[in-house]
């Protein structure tokens, strides 16, 4: 799984083939057939998989009670460009990948795709809350509406970075958000 996630967010489910995925893990055709029927399946699991690490990370970040809600978000974003910098603006976001290809993807993709989005908003809410609790954002800002609009943007962000394969369209979205954070 963690091959097939190296690919996928590299080159997008459509052009990572299973025998690549085989090949570069050293895993008998067989033994892949074993455990899932079909691509599709391969595919779904491949989201939870990622889904599982990046929820993890969001936790790593956001739920840090020792930082201000500002610098948990700066935090996260700092990480995500460090990977994105370590592996030459090559690998972007399995999930932003995913719904770059949902025309040619099975419907299920959408419905766990959208799971996934609001699972990540809905702790980016929480963070969020968090702040205006603390007097760190303003209270009359909808937290559900701006970690959508986050998660919105950033995934057109890490598009970009990819594309350009450079950092600035992080930094441009990143900036502008932490501006709506700390108007008051």
């Amino acid at each position: 799984m963690r091959v097939a996630l190296e690919l996928m967010t590299e080159k997008g489910f459509l052009s990572t083939g299973i025998e690549e995925v085989l090949s570069r893990s050293e895993v008998p055709r067989g033994s892949f057939y074993y455990y899932f029927p079909s691509k599709e399946a391969f595919g779904l699991e491949a989201i939870d998989a990622y889904d599982a690490f990046f929820v993890n990370k969001i936790e790593k970040f956001l739920g840090n009670q020792r930082r201000s809600t500002i610098e948990r978000i700066v935090a996260f974003m700092d990480d995500a460009e460090h990977g994105m910098s370590k592996y030459g603006f090559r690998r972007g976001c399995l999930v932003g990948n995913l719904g770059q290809e949902m025309g040619a993807l099975p419907g299920s993709f959408r419905i766990k795709l959208v799971a996934v989005l609001e699972g990540w908003e809905r702790r980016f809410a929480v963070c969020i809350a968090d702040g205006q609790l603390r007097n760190e954002i303003s209270d009359h800002l909808d937290p559900e509406r701006l970690a959508r609009l986050f998660w919105t943007g950033w995934e057109g962000a890490v598009l970009r970075a990819k594309l350009e394969s450079n950092p600035q369209p992080l930094h441009i979205f990143g900036d502008a958000f932490l501006e709506i954070l700390k108007a008051r």
